[in-house]
């Protein structure tokens, strides 16, 4: 199977968070419900929160208020609500979807969430490294901004392969439209990247339907996460991927950085105490059969010790 016969390959995918890497439908209501309550919006069902998101969040809520100052206050209330209390779980399967994109694509992610919101999601998942780019809505509210942002940088173009270091050397083109991807979960984003020329996937876990979101013009509507591998890469998604994020052997999870940074620690400290306890080298002494391991080696065998522990 090919992917998308006819166009060109993808090079850029854009996740938005909410509903797509989350699990938002309960998270977000009950963050929601408390605003609407403090400020009598009149949503009092869940299922009218979701129309919310036909098209931007905030402009379906501001004309839900009186005048523009209790937008405003609606708001930064409900901003403050997400950034301090809302923590939804990432949704089954996604993981091992975003880090096979990344080996060979530019992910970014776009939301209507706080910054601190995203950080925190994508740092508590060990995805944080995956991503190149993000768009809060606390910084660019409308994600046609956002998208266009992103197609006119050719900074865009250097991505992440689940490190902390960027690509590098060499210039880049900025993404092109037509191999820049969005994927979502409600049809007010789908309309606004057909607005903004580039393509979308929908999810059918999130929001909105699959009608709503093929009705919408999403070109495809996943059912299950890992079919967004198999249609935006084809044949290509069963390959090693082409970066250097390669999914864990054996189906294994990753073994997280941090667990990674404190073996690598132990076995340095461990290494040091025993050179403390064997005193100065003789003169005499005969010289070492093998040289000091390397940065290299010490990670390596740090990996190792977190897999085979479990």
């Amino acid at each position: 199977m090919d992917a998308a016969p006819g166009r060109p390959p993808v090079r850029a995918v854009v996740f938005d968070l909410d509903g797509t890497l989350v699990q938002t439908r309960i998270a977000s209501w009950e963050i929601f419900e408390r605003i609407n309550a403090r400020f009598g919006l009149g949503v009092d069902e869940p299922e009218a929160y979701f129309d919310l998101f036909r098209g931007n969040v905030y402009a379906s809520i501001a004309e839900l208020c009186r005048d523009e100052t209790q937008a405003a206050e609606v708001k930064e209330a409900f901003l403050h609500l997400l950034r301090t209390e809302y923590t939804p779980p990432l949704v089954p399967g996604v993981t091992d979807v975003v880090r096979r994109l990344a080996g060979d694509c530019t992910l970014a992610v776009m939301s209507s969430n706080a910054m601190q919101v995203m950080r925190r999601v994508l740092t508590a998942n060990d995805l944080a490294f995956c991503f190149a780019h993000v768009f809060g809505g606390d910084v660019t509210p409308d994600k046609r901004t956002a998208m266009r942002t992103f197609l006119a940088d050719s900074g865009s173009g250097f991505g992440r392969r689940c490190a902390a270091d960027y690509d590098e050397g060499g210039a880049r083109d900025a993404p092109d439209p037509a191999g820049t991807v969005l994927v979502t979960d409600t049809a007010g984003d789908v309309r606004d990247a057909l607005e903004v020329g580039i393509r979308v996937v929908g999810v059918a876990w999130g929001m909105h339907s699959v009608e709503k979101l093929t009705e919408a013009g999403a070109e495809f509507v996943a059912l299950w996460p890992q079919e967004i591998t198999a249609h935006l890469l084809g044949d290509a998604a069963s390959l090693p991927p082409g970066g250097t994020c390669a999914p864990p052997p054996f189906g294994g999870s990753p073994a997280p950085a941090a667990a990674v940074a404190a073996a690598a620690g132990v076995r340095r400290d461990r290494r040091r105490v025993a050179a403390a306890a064997a005193g100065p080298p003789r003169r005499d002494a005969p010289e070492a059969a093998a040289p000091p391991a390397t940065a290299a080696d010490e990670l390596l065998s740090a990996i190792r010790r977190v897999c085979a522990h479990g």
